[in-house]
């Protein structure tokens, strides 16, 4: 899919890896100017690398979402550096210690809160400031098929998700007659380094399971999760606000 945001600047959290990385080439290679965020300095000057060989400029901003103060920071960096922000996809995000409601820990909640849906919050709050000031902008926020259905032992990382759908659609009611659109985009099996993370943890037998309820019968590519995500930022998607759009293989559908 081919889009042009030439003279445009996106800013994409969790860009280090998976989901956000393709993001960021994504929007590189359309011609944007990128800013990349994620809380691994290393890791993220590789993917900075990365992008910056596909042209155009790039930024990268060590920065953990569940900070405030440092998601504050590094929109204004954003701001200085390249004087406007026209699009943010959201996208960091953590997994869930695996546990029944009953065994869940405190501790882990609050981590997993901390980035899943505040750090959501957080980020829209400083970026949506900007935008109004411009009176334009386009949000996306990464929420999950987590956030559309229930999963044992994964009721943290779900409520999280779940939370970003209402903060997605309370938030594109407030600014849709100001120029600027929020939307989500709900990931289905898409093969990312978290993928692989949870295979090597011992959930590769559970992928599996849920493979098979996806009608396309394979997994997705961090790609195609891109794609949509620069289609809601574009001007083909200029009455398009409020919506989730699952990027599934048909996962949804039963």
């Amino acid at each position: 899919m081919k889009f042009s945001f030439d003279n445009k600047v996106a800013l994409v959290t969790g860009a280090a890896s998976g989901l956000g990385l393709a993001a960021a080439k994504a929007f590189a290679q359309a011609g944007a100017s990128v800013v990349l965020a994620d809380w691994s300095e290393e890791a993220l000057a590789a993917a900075t690398n990365e992008v910056a060989a596909l042209g155009g400029k790039t930024l990268a901003i060590r920065c953990d979402v569940a900070d405030d103060a440092q998601v504050e920071a590094m929109v204004a960096q954003t701001v200085a550096t390249f004087g406007q922000l026209d699009f943010a996809y959201n996208n960091a995000g953590v997994q869930n210690v695996l546990a029944e409601t009953a065994d869940a820990s405190r501790d882990d909640y609050d981590r997993v809160m901390s980035v899943n849906l505040r750090g959501v919050w957080s980020s829209m709050k400083f970026e949506l400031q900007q935008m109004r000031k411009q009176g334009s902008g386009a949000i996306v926020n990464c929420s999950s098929l987590g956030g559309l259905v229930g999963g044992a032992e994964r009721g943290t990382y779900h409520a999280a998700k779940h939370g970003v759908l209402g903060l997605t659609k309370s938030a594109a009611l407030e600014y849709a007659a100001r120029g600027i659109r929020v939307n989500a985009v709900c990931p289905g099996l898409i093969w990312t380094p978290m993928a692989e993370k949870m295979i090597a943890a011992g959930q590769g037998e559970a992928l599996e399971g849920m493979l098979k309820s996806v009608p396309m019968a394979r997994y997705g590519r961090a790609e195609e999760i891109a794609d949509v995500v620069l289609f809601l930022c574009s001007d083909a998607a200029s009455f398009v606000t409020g919506q989730t759009i699952s990027v599934d293989g048909g996962f949804i559908m039963r």
